[in-house]
């Protein structure tokens, strides 16, 4: 991996795309942080990555539904970390509900975070990755871009929309050196998955055991959740020269689920 990257990850305060980010750095990128949360936590973290791996680590609070947010966001990591090679959209939101009972405002703030909001980075950043020949694009999608689950209407949208996306812009950037993929996760033990066990627990009439059990690892025949280190390796592989020729993919790293 070139060690003078520079990559945007955004959602990645936790989770996958704290992750994808810790490796990134690893690896002597660069990287600029994004998401919510205790800002002294925050700042913790990105000094501690900075000190760890003796790169530049810096942070946006750019609101993802935000369109002048995430414009911010793209000006400030030029400003503080130069050109941007790399684009992770990571950022994410779940709401677990049968859509005659989904508030609309939940769609619509789902629609923005899970997909119009890497709409927006791609568009601000794709024009300069084609004039220097090189960029790479990840789209963390889900095994719910390739399929369906009930009660969750807007997020399954939201990751098909993803997908999709992934093979457009991949088509529009052949030509110029840059990849576009998605990684299409399974069940992940995230913040954002712990947050959906007590709503599909509610939206299904059973205890939260069960929906771990026969709703989660029931669709991985693996039975075993996807690791955030696991997700990370993939990501810095796509990076690398060796998957140049790796675009317009959809990567399920799903314990099967989607084999099925």
């Amino acid at each position: 991996m070139d060690k003078s990257k520079n990559a945007i990850i955004t959602g990645s305060t936790s989770g996958i795309g704290l992750g994808i980010a810790s490796a990134f750095a690893e690896g002597g990128m660069n990287v600029m942080l994004n998401g919510f949360g205790d800002q002294d936590e925050i700042e913790s973290l990105r000094v501690g990555l900075a000190k760890q791996y003796g790169v530049k680590v810096k942070y946006s609070d750019a609101d993802m539904t935000q369109p002048k947010e995430i414009t911010t966001m793209i000006e400030q990591a030029r400003s503080e970390l130069g050109r941007i090679d790399i684009v992770v959209n990571n950022a994410g939101i779940q709401n677990v509900q049968p859509i005659e009972e989904f508030p609309p405002e939940k769609w619509d703030a789902i629609i923005a975070i899970n997909l119009s909001s890497a709409f927006h980075t791609i568009r601000l950043t794709l024009a300069d990755m084609k004039a220097r020949k090189w960029g790479r694009i990840i789209n963390i999608a889900s095994a719910h871009g390739l399929v369906a689950s009930p009660y969750k209407s807007a997020y399954v949208a939201a990751k098909h929309g993803i997908v999709g996306l992934t093979k457009t812009i991949a088509l529009e950037a052949a030509e110029f050196g840059v990849t576009v993929n998605a990684i299409c996760p399974g069940y992940v033990r995230t913040p954002l998955v712990e947050k959906q066990i007590p709503d599909t627990a509610a939206a299904r009439g059973i205890t939260e055991e069960e929906v771990v059990r026969d709703v989660l690892l029931s669709a991985q025949p693996t039975k075993e959740f996807v690791t955030t280190e696991q997700l990370a390796a993939v990501a810095v592989f796509l990076c690398t020269d060796a998957a140049a020729s790796i675009t317009g993919t959809a990567l399920p790293v799903d314990g099967g689920w989607t084999a099925q």
